[in-house]
């Protein structure tokens, strides 16, 4: 284990941002010269807290099944070749989770029963990041060809996660992205002060070295139909993500101005890449609304800063959290805690259990402000408490509510030509080994799931592989973490 005494000698600490001042100044990610690089001088220190408990919960916290106790006790060691061999056993992309996922690892920690948890999420970023940096990541080619296809639609996290398994077990994999770039929403969803795309970048050129073949640009469904997928590859693996997005029908929706946050932010993303994007939505000199208080809300909230926003005001429908884990959320659950991201220390203001009533407009036809009200813990309106706030753009930012069934014309879509069966709540229907009820059709992360984290994504893109191997040769070697049905322990 780790230093036996290192959680009774070092308390809990993390890397510190750059300032406020200079970083909303510019596109690059919030800490010095990056995480992995700040967090060096504590991040020995911080492993060796890990109790190396007898039973590790924070394996139950990371749906990846990731060997964290392993890896920390490597890092204190200095030994991090071996942290590197034991964080890749069970998860593709570190680099990701490392900077996108809320940590269920971190408070499901034994530690955190009653002092601050291991800063999991950090040791995982430093040992990947050193790795790459010292050219520890290689590609990993099969040693053979099986002679099988596969098809994955969709680039985020969990179809790149399926196609590095299927590519690394011999088949011949296929990654289809209608976006212009493969990265699914990691690559144009995801603010570059969160996670810069080098990272995704460096990823994708292994998995090309690997033999991973990558279609961005093609808008499956449409540009190539479902199925003539089913006759060209001998397998299909859905991946395409939950990017329905949830609408807010109060009176004056129709008004200009007001903006889905995948509408918003995709096009400032770009911008910070250096691409020119013709008629971008900005916040520029306005007055800014964001309805929803999730990281999504939150990356709305910094990409409006740095477009130099008059006010920025977001708006959550749910009362305020506390700060301290409530009784009826005990550990080892992920808990509802009032957290602040880099983006809420930046600026903006916001507004707990308020529900929007109407959006007003203006002469010509665009949102000047919008009307909401106080809810009480049933979500009715409280009677005196109405007031209306200035909104020049309103960015909607109230998560996702299951995949696209249509093309953007109206046609029908990958998932009716298919035909296959869907869940009570929209999603593709899948059995006990990820299979779709169309033969050969195979499904991952939140197309099936419904809106989740990136490390079920992952974790689920792990586990479709092993169904998909499994399927094409008969028997597989590859891992599958987790079972389709199982799910987060909340309350």
């Amino acid at each position: 284990m780790a230093d036996p005494k290192g959680f009774l000698k070092s308390g809990r600490e993390v890397a510190s941002r750059r300032d406020v001042a200079e970083r909303v100044q510019d596109w690059d990610e919030v800490y010095p010269d990056g995480i992995g690089r700040a967090l060096l001088p504590i991040i020995n220190t911080q492993a060796s807290r890990c109790m190396d408990c007898g039973i590790p919960f924070c394996h139950q916290g990371c749906p990846l099944g990731n060997i964290i106790p392993e890896w920390n006790d490597l890092v204190w060691r200095d030994d991090w070749d071996g942290a590197m061999d034991r964080l890749h056993a069970t998860n593709n992309f570190p680099e990701f989770t490392g900077r996108l996922c809320p940590a269920p690892c971190e408070t499901a920690c034994v530690l955190g029963i009653n002092q601050d948890p291991v800063t999991i999420k950090n040791v995982e970023v430093s040992i990947i990041d050193r790795a790459w940096g010292s050219g520890y990541v290689r590609p990993q080619p099969p040693e053979w060809l099986s002679g099988k296809t596969v098809a994955v639609i969709g680039s985020g996290p969990a179809g790149l996660a399926a196609a590095q398994q299927l590519t690394r077990a011999g088949h011949t994999v296929a990654v289809y992205e209608r976006a212009d770039k493969i990265g699914g929403l990691m690559r144009y969803g995801i603010p570059e002060f969160k996670m810069e795309k080098k990272h995704l970048d460096r990823r994708l050129d292994q998995m090309r070295r690997e033999g991973t073949v990558f279609r961005a640009g093609v808008n499956v469904g449409g540009d190539i139909t479902g199925p003539q997928l089913l006759a060209r590859y001998d397998a299909v693996v859905l991946a395409m993500g939950a990017t329905e997005a949830r609408d807010l029908p109060a009176t004056g929706r129709e008004l200009g101005g007001i903006h889905q946050a995948m509408e918003f932010l995709p096009q400032a993303n770009r911008v910070a890449l250096g691409e020119e994007v013709e008629g971008q939505i900005l916040a520029t000199d306005k007055d800014v609304v964001i309805i929803g208080g999730g990281d999504t809300g939150a990356d709305c909230l910094g990409t409006s800063i740095r477009q130099g926003a008059r006010s920025i005001t977001q708006l959550e429908i749910m009362p305020q959290p506390g700060g301290e884990r409530p009784a009826g959320q005990p550990w080892p659950t992920y808990p509802m805690l009032f957290r602040v991201s880099s983006a809420h220390e930046e600026g903006g203001d916001r507004m707990y259990a308020a529900s929007t009533k109407e959006f007003v407009g203006d002469a010509d036809g665009n949102v000047a402000s919008l009307r909401l009200v106080e809810v009480d813990a049933k979500f009715q309106p409280v009677e005196g408490t109405e007031r209306e706030i200035p909104a020049q753009l309103v960015l909607l930012a109230m998560g996702f509510v299951g995949p696209e069934k249509k093309l953007a014309g109206g046609e029908s879509g990958l998932i009716e030509q298919l035909g296959v069966e869907l869940d009570e709540r929209g999603n593709v229907k899948r059995d006990g080994s990820y299979a779709a009820s169309v033969p050969g059709v195979y499904v991952a992360g939140d197309v099936g799931r419904g809106q989740s984290l990136i490390v079920w994504a992952i974790a689920e893109g792990r586990s479709a592989a092993a169904a998909v191997d499994a399927h094409l040769t008969g028997s597989t070697t590859l891992p599958a973490p987790i079972k389709p049905h199982e799910r987060p322990l909340v309350v």
